[in-house]
């Protein structure tokens, strides 16, 4: 498969005018064969004979920085028949050696050994490439370990990442033209992105190659220093010596908001932001953090917290209620239904009683008791219906792997407390913030696009169908959004956005968590944005700063 210029951990080498000659290793004789005796001792320490009490303990520091020297010195200096000695498995360090040398085209190697700890000895390489004129330097660390061979002698235990640590078993370094051509990942706007430069798509890029690449047409492969797979598959490119022609991808990804998103989540602890256009459903920008950890932006199973209001709102008005109707916001109320009062709700300290209070102030505010006391205005169906218009109800297929299962909206049942809890968001809610963002983009349009990250014509699957919601109800979810950025909740940390902008806060309660989660979504114009902070408080001091910052960058 094509590998994305972005995944490489190398760059391209500087290119020199000579050629180093790989025949210099056969000074080395590292092609003589050496018998099946299986593992030599370090030079300087190791008895002829070792007594089986011995054989059964483990090296002493004396022996595993001998071994190691002796080791990493053959190797450097090319007698690699000497280094294979030194293994626990001669014959398969040797056969090693010799391929890393040919088919890597690698004519020498410059090894820093590091401190030992136990038995393990930290190295650096700088290996040296020489192919057809081009010559470049890849430099990696990695480790090995000293053990105890079947004659009880100190060896390296042979392991395929002795050579480079991102080689498994049956792996094989090899520098040549590259099996196929890499993939050229572009943005919305023809701007080539890569994993360097955007880390958070590292693992999206590493997918699209599989999953895109034989399905595009084009390119020609550079040549590269690569791993083969014990498949015969290419694997990870280490270090490129002549760029090809890559085939093109384009997605919906924006260069400048993807920067931005980036920003926002750096430094932060599992965090982790989305960016929709309003008008298509194109994923605008996905970012994480720390972006080598889980994916929060895609793939975060956690309850929403009171951005899910949005949908309460929604199914509210649609079940006949409107942004004045009355709604009073008390605390520690619950929802009556028959002789069945159920559980008693809480407000955020920072929410004061108001009797008086509408179903607009209560959004704004974020008062929960003045939400879920309405339960029986809900339009028939529950939540459920109303969340299908903003197609939460059906699987999504975006075009990279997100929460499985999701959007997750559970069936409705008799329980009224699962019900009145999932209208503030919490209950078996699960969402992240690319479902959240879509909630905020289809409440600011009024139409439900199934979010997607290429041209559909590339995602296998179904695609979820376009849908509106009720006539008027985006009109009515605009303003009361407004409201909370003009003198609600999210009013600080939207400062300065204008009259097309709307958001709405929230945080979610998870049990055993030191604090709730911090949940933020909103949009200004053609752009809606939400996200999530595990463990990050209110959301608007927490997930807002994110969704602010990446807004103000559209």
């Amino acid at each position: 498969m094509p590998m994305t210029r972005g995944v490489k951990i190398g760059i391209i080498g500087t290119v020199f005018a000579g050629m180093l000659g790989v025949a210099g290793f056969g000074a080395y004789n590292i092609w003589t064969a050496l018998d099946s005796g299986g593992g030599g001792s370090s030079g300087h320490s190791s008895p002829q004979t070792t007594s089986t009490a011995l054989a059964n303990e483990p090296p002493t520091a004396k022996e595993v920085a001998d071994t190691a020297s002796d080791f990493l010195t053959s190797w450097a200096g090319g007698d690699t028949t000497a280094a294979a000695r030194l293994t626990d498995s001669v014959q398969t360090a040797t056969a090693a050696f010799r391929s890393f040398a040919t088919d890597g085209k690698i004519s020498k190697v410059e090894i820093t050994e590091g401190t030992p700890s136990a038995t393990t000895v930290p190295y650096t390489v700088i290996a040296h490439i020489a192919y057809q004129g081009k010559e470049t330097l890849l430099q990696y660390g990695t480790a090995l370990s000293v053990v105890r061979n079947a004659k009880g002698d100190p060896a390296v235990k042979w392991v395929a990442s002795l050579l480079h640590p991102s080689l498994s078993e049956g792996d094989r370094i090899v520098t040549g033209r590259a099996k196929t051509p890499d993939l050229d990942i572009v943005d919305r706007n023809g701007t080539t992105m890569t994993g360097l430069k955007y880390p958070s798509l590292v693992r999206i890029f590493d997918d699209f190659a599989t999953r895109y690449g034989d399905k595009l047409s084009g390119g020609t492969p550079g040549v590269e220093t690569y791993i083969e797979k014990a498949d015969g598959s290419q694997g990870k490119t280490l270090v490129v010596l002549q760029k090809g022609k890559g085939k093109r991808l384009k997605t919906t990804l924006d260069a400048k908001l993807q920067a931005a998103a980036e920003k926002a989540v750096s430094g932060k602890d599992k965090a982790g932001v989305v960016a929709l256009d309003t008008r298509t459903g194109g994923i605008l920008a996905v970012a994480y953090s720390p972006p080598t950890g889980f994916d929060l932006a895609l793939q975060a199973k956690e309850a929403p917290g009171s951005t899910f209001k949005i949908v309460t709102a929604a199914s509210l008005m649609e079940g006949g209620l409107t942004p004045n109707s009355k709604a009073p916001c008390v605390n520690g109320r619950n929802y009556s239904s028959g002789s069945t009062y159920g559980r008693i709700y809480h407000n955020d300290s920072g929410v004061h009683d108001n009797p008086d209070a509408t179903l607009r102030w209560d959004f704004a505010v974020s008062c929960n008791t003045g939400f879920i006391q309405q339960a029986g205005h809900l339009r028939g169906g529950g939540l459920r219906t109303t969340a299908g218009e903003f197609g939460l109800t059906e699987q999504w297929n975006i075009g990279t792997p997100t929460l499985d299962g999701q959007p997750s909206m559970p069936v409705p049942g008799s329980d009224q407390d699962e019900l009145t809890s999932e209208m503030i968001g919490q209950g078996q809610l699960l969402m992240n913030p690319l479902i959240m963002a879509s909630v905020a983009a289809t409440a600011a349009s009024g139409t439900f696009h199934q979010p997607l990250i290429v041209d559909r014509g590339l995602v296998e699957g179904p695609i979820v169908s376009t849908r509106s919601l009720q006539p008027g109800i985006s009109t009515k979810l605009r303003a009361m959004m407004h409201d909370a950025v003009s003198y609600g909740t999210a009013s600080g940390v939207m400062s300065g956005f204008g009259a097309n902008a709307g958001a709405k806060t929230g945080s979610a309660e998870v049990d055993g968590a030191a604090a709730p989660n911090g949940w933020f979504t909103a949009f200004d114009g053609h752009v809606a944005a939400a996200a999530l902070v595990q463990s990050g408080g209110h959301g608007n001091a927490s997930a807002g700063p994110i969704v602010a910052s990446v807004l103000r960058a559209s």
